[in-house]
């Protein structure tokens, strides 16, 4: 009976442990994630990537049929053409 009261015990502070655990951070996009998000919408041309002014942001210029513009895409993968 002990035996199994013990086992109970930590199983039950096992669980209470790895429930305080700290969830590890999402996955960072990068300068090639960028360009293939981009080129995925059709945009050719991919260049002069560098981080923007927001965490994960990232901005650059890109062509769209035949005109060039600036491109800002958002941490989540929203494209801003200007």
């Amino acid at each position: 009976m002990r035996r199994f009261c013990l086992a109970l015990a930590l199983i039950a502070f096992g669980g209470a442990a790895s429930a305080q655990t700290k969830p590890s951070p999402g996955p960072t996009v990068g300068s090639a994630d960028t360009k293939v998000r981009l080129k995925t919408l059709g945009y050719k041309d991919v260049h002069d990537l560098r981080p923007g002014l927001k965490p994960g942001e990232w901005q650059g210029r890109a062509r769209q049929g035949n005109v060039e513009k600036s491109v800002t895409v958002s941490p989540k993968g929203g494209v801003v053409a200007r």
